[in-house]
């Protein structure tokens, strides 16, 4: 379980997260909901150790997080796809998805098992595979910044606005592939930043809700509360 106790952020002298605290919870889908600026973003950030904390602890099952550097979160298994996907356009698609295994100092066997793993996630991905990075739409980074957090996922998996941006057509694509992420991979926690959450209806277990920098409400989707009744 990843959890956030009273996290307190401040960027630039300004306070933007206020006492956040929440579970992420192992085997399930958390949507984290608010508008532009209500602290979405760097709530992840913070988790993955961009941003410093003003007070606050954020945990992995026993591992305190805030004492591990930045890059050390991806070695406790948590993946991250952020918003601006952040791909290095001179390196191919798969280069970019191998990277992180290349970081994490993964024996070559290991790094072909999980890339294998992704391609059949995401079998587009194998089609443009040698394309360069720089050259794919934004549509298709987004789903390569998905790969390649997949390669380092083994616990948590965060995903900032992915349907942000997205036409209509590529977004349904992107909401099947996590519904069919969600079967294959069941014991992945989830966490997933959007404004408009219509699209993870059917995969989402908890919605919670941000704004000015404070978590509001925490709700239960209508399909844990079915699998709950039963």
């Amino acid at each position: 379980m990843l959890s956030l106790d009273g996290v307190n952020v401040s960027i630039e002298g300004v306070r933007v997260l206020r006492g956040v605290s929440c579970d992420i919870i192992e085997r399930k889908t958390t949507v984290l909901i608010g508008r532009n600026g209500a602290g979405k973003t760097t709530t992840l950030r913070a988790i993955m150790g961009l941003l410093d904390l003003d007070s606050g602890s954020i945990r992995l099952n026993a591992d305190d997080l805030c004492r591990m550097p930045a890059h050390h979160r991806a070695r406790a298994g948590i993946g991250y796809a952020p918003e601006d996907r952040r791909l290095i356009p001179e390196l191919s698609v798969e280069e970019n998805i191998r990277l992180p295994g290349l970081a994490l100092k993964l024996d070559r066997a290991e790094i072909a098992r999980r890339l294998d793993e992704v391609y059949d996630l995401l079998p587009e991905l194998h089609i443009m595979r040698a394309r360069p990075a720089g050259g794919v739409s934004g549509g298709q980074g987004k789903m390569v910044a998905l790969g390649r957090a997949l390669m380092i996922a083994r616990k948590v998996l965060l995903l900032d606005e992915p349907f942000q941006g997205l036409a209509p057509a590529l977004a349904l694509d992107y909401a099947r592939t996590l519904g069919e992420l969600r079967k294959r991979r069941p014991e992945l926690a989830l966490l997933i930043t959007e404004s408009s959450p219509a699209l993870l209806d059917r995969i989402a277990d908890r919605t919670l809700q941000i704004e000015r920098g404070e978590i509001l409400m925490t709700s239960t989707s209508n399909r844990e509360a079915h699998v709950a009744a039963i």
